[in-house]
């Protein structure tokens, strides 16, 4: 009997291990999307020429998806309309997780084109990993620190070069979610362009 729960034990650890190993950042390489999100027709256009440091300080509005929110100026220079609704969508992450939603992935590979092929090739971007405040500081510093490490690493996996990206956390010290719509907006990775 104990032979017969080792071996069951250890098959269900090689299952997790090898489910594990297919994550993007880790054994193979990420692949983009291959649909990306739907995007509105005509707001903006994506050009080749390099943007400068001062061009894009205040250029319309961020774009936020289901765990990030996307600078203006990341925004307009890479050609990333505002959603076609016209509202604005909290981003979160689920409660307690570090992993991308599927519309994350979709504007991580925009973003990334854009870094490594368009307007911003030879910029630098910050990720910022955020939590809601319930739970610990530090835990939530470390959650945070979390979902920018897995952005970046999405990031890196599709062409990125990983020292152009800084990830760092603010965990929940700028958190100001009262109720489930606000904790959820506070659960995000800001990505900024540095100057």
């Amino acid at each position: 009997m104990a032979r017969r729960s080792t071996f069951v034990a250890f098959g269900l650890f090689a299952l997790v291990a090898s489910n594990a190993c297919n994550a993007p950042g880790f054994a193979r390489k990420a692949q983009a999307p291959a649909t990306l999100p739907p995007t509105a027709a005509a707001q903006t256009t994506t050009t080749g020429a390099p943007v400068a440091a001062g061009d894009v300080k205040s250029m319309g509005p961020a774009v936020d998806s289901a765990g990030l929110s996307v600078s203006n100026a990341i925004a307009k220079a890479c050609g990333i309309p505002a959603r076609a609704d016209g509202k604005t969508m909290a981003p979160s992450f689920e409660y307690d997780s570090a992993a991308l939603a599927e519309e994350d992935r979709g504007l991580l590979a925009k973003i990334s084109k854009c870094l490594t092929e368009g307007a911003l090739r030879d910029r630098h971007v910050k990720l910022v990993g955020r939590s809601d405040q319930r739970g610990e500081p530090e835990y939530n510093m470390t959650l945070g620190g979390s979902r920018s490490d897995t952005v970046k690493r999405y990031m890196v996996d599709l062409g990125v070069p990983r020292d152009r990206m800084l990830a760092t956390s603010r965990g929940e010290m700028d958190a100001v979610g009262t109720n489930e719509s606000d904790l959820a907006h506070d659960r995000r990775v800001d990505v900024e362009l540095v100057d």
